[in-house]
């Protein structure tokens, strides 16, 4: 007998989405993006190596002595709040969201997050933090399809020209840390073949990655494409 009630929605599946690219690609913006939309958890993996990398100059590490930053890795404490709209980090407590931006950070970031002891902590950590987001997250980064999280149930890999990338970025820094186009595309340049070469957990296409060349793409189209993506892999578990 039909007593009127209405049927109870079934909560969306959680899924893990993998966003992997270099920088200038549009990963962060699109990350969070998605996440809102569909009501998941964001990570950005990236900003744990610059807390790192930040922490490790505060203290007077040296990024350039592998084994000092080695010896240093599991000393600073590092907690990412997964809020897309609100993302924050802090180091021992302090808010990093700013310190982290910093020119000098980016400069020595790939140093640092090359030293196996410190992927080694800051990935347990990125697991530990998708393994509780019970609602699903998407996790952004270079190694995450590859290597914290092999297993997503979503892969996308972001590219873009090196020159649409340069832009982009240049359009984000402010103030004394503007650069031009051209310095800018040669830092990412360095970087990207910095991120590429290192031995652990290089920057790399997962094999199963969906691939999105966002340089003529608007960051709409960027999203729209991915929120496509992950609702026919969450419709289909």
């Amino acid at each position: 007998m039909d007593n009127g009630a209405t049927p109870a929605r079934t909560a969306p599946a959680a899924v893990i989405v993998a966003i992997d690219g270099p920088s200038g690609t549009g990963k962060s913006s699109t990350s969070k993006a998605v996440a809102a939309q569909l009501g998941l958890s964001y990570l950005d993996t990236g900003a744990q190596y610059r807390a790192m990398t930040w922490w490790m100059i505060t203290n007077g590490v040296d990024v350039s002595d592998g084994a000092a930053v080695a010896t240093a890795a599991d000393k600073p404490v590092l907690v990412s709040g997964t809020d897309p709209a609100a993302p924050t980090i802090t180091v021992d407590g302090a808010d990093a969201s700013g310190p982290i931006r910093t020119q000098e950070v980016t400069s020595k970031v790939s140093a640092v997050s090359a030293v196996p002891e410190v992927r080694t902590v800051v990935t347990e950590l990125q697991r530990s933090i998708a393994a509780a987001a019970g609602n699903g997250i998407v996790v952004e980064g270079r190694d995450i399809g590859t290597t914290v999280l092999p297993d997503a149930d979503v892969k996308i890999f972001l590219t873009a020209s090196p020159e649409a990338r340069a832009a982009r970025r240049s359009g984000e820094l402010k103030g004394k840390e503007a650069t031009d186009v051209a310095a800018t595309k040669d830092a990412l340049v360095k970087r990207d073949a910095a991120d590429s070469s290192r031995t652990t957990s290089p920057l790399a296409k997962a094999a199963d990655a969906v691939e999105v060349d966002t340089t003529e793409l608007t960051l709409q189209q960027v999203i729209e494409c991915v929120v496509t993506l992950v609702e026919e892999k969450r419709a289909a578990k």
